[in-house]
């Protein structure tokens, strides 16, 4: 996702932030307070979380599943001139190194959920009933 297209979708999530509050831009209140006081995550996070996850996904299928594949797929020949097209794995990488977890540990479904979480208030760190969990 490029960085204009994550900024207009921040600046839509609150206007619809404002709208649920019942406030305005005219009463002058910061988006910070908006933003703590309804306990929301950035949409960019939130989209973050779910590349981590489709990373997850793919990274515990089998050896000969077409995704893996064409993850670890290298074009032979020439690039373009100029600065390389940014690749959905160099994202992931990306997205990993600022989380500061390993790519490898994907392979624990419970664990890579819990590490790649960004902070949603309704989901608790421990499954309710499950108080032997494997992280």
């Amino acid at each position: 996702m490029r960085k204009t297209e994550e900024k207009k979708m921040d600046v839509a999530k609150m206007r619809m932030l404002r709208w649920m509050s019942g406030v305005t831009r005219e009463d002058r209140i910061r988006n910070d307070y908006i933003k703590g006081s309804t306990k929301v995550v950035e949409i960019s996070k939130k989209v973050q979380e779910g590349t981590l996850r489709w990373y997850g996904h793919l990274m515990r299928r089998d050896e000969d599943h077409v995704g893996r594949h064409t993850i670890e797929m290298e074009v032979q020949g020439r690039r373009r001139r100029g600065r390389p097209w940014k690749r959905w794995r160099d994202c992931v990488r990306g997205d990993s190194q600022e989380k500061g977890i390993d790519e490898a540990e994907a392979q624990n479904s419970k664990r890579w959920k819990w590490l790649i979480r960004n902070g949603n208030p309704t989901w608790k760190c421990e499954p309710a009933g499950k108080k032997n969990m494997d992280l």
